[in-house]
C-alpha cells in the first residue's frame, strides 16, 4: 500500500516576500529551500501561489520554473487586494480537500494569523497542516494551530545576508547543556507517557510525530543535529532512551533505559525519607543534596509526584495524603504513619 504523503502547497506570496525584504537583510525570497524540506515529507502534487504578480514580476519568473500555478489577484487598494488574495487561497485549499481525497497535507506558506481559522478547518477534515513563515513576522497565533511549522529563516539553504561587521564576528550559538537537558528531558518523558498509553512500540516517527504535537515549532535543527535520528543516536549515547533496530529501516524502536536508573533512584529516595515520614514539598531539594544531578524527567516522569507514584508503586515507599499537613506524607515500606485525619 502506497503511505506516501500527498502535499497541497499554497503561497501567500505577498507576505513571504515581503517578510523576506524586510526582516531577512533585504534579501528575495526564493521557493527552493521550501521544496527540499517537502521532498523529504512526501509528494507535492499542486503548487499555487497568490499575489498581485506586477508587483513580483522577477520572483513570477522563478516560481514559474518551478512549475508553481501563480494566482493572479490585479486588485490596486493594498488591503482590500490582500484580503481578497487571503480569501481566494482559503476558498480555493477548502475546495481542494473536498474534492481531491488523495491530497493528505496541505502547507500554507504564510504568517498571517487571519489563516488561523482555515487551519483548523483543515485539521478537522482529517488533513495535516504544516505552516511555512518568516520567524519575525509570523503571528504567535499560526504555529500552535498547525500539526508542524517551519521558518524560512531556518531552512537548509537559506543564507540570510551578512549582519554588519561588529567588534567580535558572531558565530551561530552552539546548543547549551540546559538546551540539550530541556531536550533529553523532553524525549524521555514523553518516551514514557507514550509506552504508558499504548500498548504498541514506541517508534522514532511516532515519536517525532508527538514531539510536533506538543510544539509545531520543533526541530532537532535548533540544537544543532542534522536529523532526527542523529538527535536520537546522541540520546542513546547519554543513556537517555535505548534504540533497536526494526523491520522498517530508518525507523527504530525507542525505549527507556532499563530500570537500572530507577531503581537506584528509589532506593534514593526510601533513604532520604528515613527516617520518616516526611512531606513531599521540599523532598526534592533533599534528594538533589545527596545526587546533584537528580531530575525525575530524565527518568521519564512529568513530575517528581509521579516519579514518587511509581517508587509507591513498586513498595520503594509508602506514600499517603495528610490533610492536617495539607501534603503527601512518604515513609519507609510498612512504618507506621499516624494519618491527619
Amino acid at each position: 500500500m502506497d503511505l506516501e504523503e500527498r502535499i497541497a502547497l499554497f503561497l501567500d506570496y505577498e507576505n513571504l516576500a515581503i517578510g523576506a525584504r524586510d526582516h531577512l537583510g533585504g534579501m528575495r525570497f526564493d521557493l527552493r529551500p521550501v521544496t527540499d524540506a517537502l521532498a523529504e515529507r512526501g509528494r507535492v502534487v499542486v503548487r499555487r501561489a497568490y499575489a498581485d504578480w506586477s508587483y513580483f514580476d522577477e520572483d513570477r519568473r522563478m516560481l514559474t520554473r518551478s512549475h508553481v500555478e501563480l494566482i493572479d489577484i490585479p486588485q490596486k487598494m493594498g488591503a482590500s487586494r490582500k484580503n481578497a488574495a487571503d480569501i481566494k487561497m482559503a476558498v480555493d485549499a477548502l475546495v481542494l480537500a473536498f474534492e481531491r481525497e488523495y491530497v493528505t497535507t496541505f502547507v500554507l506558506c504564510t504568517g498571517d494569523s487571519d489563516f488561523t481559522p482555515l487551519v483548523h478547518k483543515l485539521r478537522e477534515l482529517n488533513k495535516r497542516v504544516i505552516g511555512v513563515g518568516v520567524e519575525r513576522t509570523t503571528s504567535a497565533l499560526l504555529p500552535p494551530a498547525c500539526d508542524e511549522f517551519l521558518f524560512y529563516d531556518r531552512l537548509e539553504g537559506v543564507e540570510t545576508p551578512a549582519q554588519p561587521v561588529a567588534p567580535e564576528p558572531e558565530t551561530a550559538p552552539a546548543p547549551t547543556p540546559r538546551d540539550l537537558e530541556t531536550l533529553a528531558a523532553l524525549v524521555a518523558q514523553t518516551v514514557a507517557g507514550l509506552q504508558q498509553s499504548s500498548s504498541g512500540t514506541v517508534t522514532a516517527s511516532v515519536l517525532k510525530r508527538t514531539l510536533l504535537r506538543k510544539d509545531p515549532t520543533f526541530n532537532e535543527a535548533d540544537f544543532g543535529f542534522r536529523a532526527f535520528g542523529e538527535l536520537l543516536r546522541h540520546l542513546a549515547g547519554k543513556s537517555v532512551i535505548e534504540l533497536a533496530d526494526r523491520a522498517a529501516k530508518g525507523d527504530p524502536e525507542i525505549g527507556l533505559p532499563e530500570r537500572g536508573d530507577r531503581e537506584t533512584a528509589f532506593e534514593l529516595l526510601a533513604s532520604t525519607v528515613q527516617p520518616g515520614p516526611a512531606a513531599l514539598s521540599g523532598l526534592k531539594n533533599q534528594l538533589r543534596k545527596a545526587a546533584p544531578g537528580f531530575s525525575e524527567k530524565k527518568l521519564g516522569y512529568r513530575s517528581f509526584l509521579q516519579f514518587c507514584k511509581a517508587a509507591a508503586a513498586v513498595g520503594a515507599v509508602d506514600l499517603r495524603w495528610d490533610t492536617a499537613a495539607d501534603d503527601y506524607l512518604l515513609s519507609a515500606p510498612g512504618e507506621n504513619v499516624v494519618p491527619g485525619s
